[in-house]
């Protein structure tokens, strides 16, 4: 199927192409040195979310004229994909697509938000949102020590992008990947695998991968793709539930995400 022309502010991608931090399909490396990828997820685990996400989904329950849920369940939407949250929620199958549509209008378009960066501005949910504090000079680390430092978020590529350029993330990485807007790359499992084809990652040449992030996805994602999962605390994981769905170790600050990188390697 032909990918859908998506431009996204300089970027003028296919959605079914992978980008690299300029927005340029990626060429796959033709050496063979072995790669140490470390995949990172977004929500919760770069970047501080909540506030633009849980905003938009209020939205999305009010317009659709259905009771908006209780705070804990507001917070089990950060991490899945958006249409597996309101089909937990038992939004019909018949107004999915409209409650995608108003959630994505509000994410990306409606600044209707208040600015956490900047006071008095508003700004839509995708930009409701702050890097957590040391994300940078962990990313700083750890590609200077050689690591292939990929985005891998069950966002939608499309979403992800201007993110990561506004809060210049795009400069950290090497490589930002997510779902597709027609649900047929959707989970974490899905992404990763769209990671690995286009980095060109090749476990018999030696090349090998650990997943970062804060949710069960992140761990089950890993896992259904043979990887190890390294749980972030700071995220937005229920207590418990990294070490449930497999996560080898979760750390807690965000102080400890190189030297945690450098020790699984080895």
């Amino acid at each position: 199927m032909a990918g859908i022309i998506v431009s996204v502010n300089r970027y003028h991608i296919d959605e079914n192409e992978s980008i690299g931090i300029k927005g340029e399909p990626i060429h796959v490396r033709t050496d063979r040195q072995s790669k140490k990828v470390v995949l990172l997820d977004l929500d919760g685990t770069l970047t501080k979310s909540d506030p633009g996400i849980i905003g938009c989904v209020v939205k999305v329950f009010e317009e659709l004229g259905y009771p908006v849920p209780d705070d804990e369940e507001l917070q089990r939407f950060i991490g899945p994909a958006i249409i597996e949250s309101l089909q937990r929620n038992d939004i019909p199958e018949d107004r999915l697509d409209e409650g995608i549509a108003i959630y994505r209008r509000y994410y990306a378009d409606e600044a209707v938000f208040d600015d956490p960066n900047n006071p008095g501005q508003k700004v839509p949910g995708r930009l409701n949102n702050t890097i957590y504090e040391g994300i940078p000079e962990q990313l700083a680390k750890l590609r200077a020590d050689g690591y292939y430092l990929a985005i891998a978020s069950c966002k939608p590529q499309y979403q992800c992008i201007p993110i990561c350029e506004h809060f210049h993330l795009d400069t950290m990485v090497d490589g930002i990947y997510g779902a597709s807007t027609d649900n047929s790359r959707l989970d974490k499992d899905q992404v990763i695998r769209w990671a690995f084809e286009h980095i060109g990652f090749d476990e018999a040449a030696g090349d090998r991968a650990l997943m970062v992030g804060d949710r069960w996805t992140d761990a089950d994602g890993a896992k259904a793709c043979g990887l190890d999962c390294l749980g972030c605390g700071w995220g937005y994981a229920e207590p418990g539930e990294l070490k449930e769905h497999g996560a080898y170790q979760v750390i807690d600050t965000v102080s400890e995400l190189a030297q945690s990188v450098e020790e699984y390697f080895g």
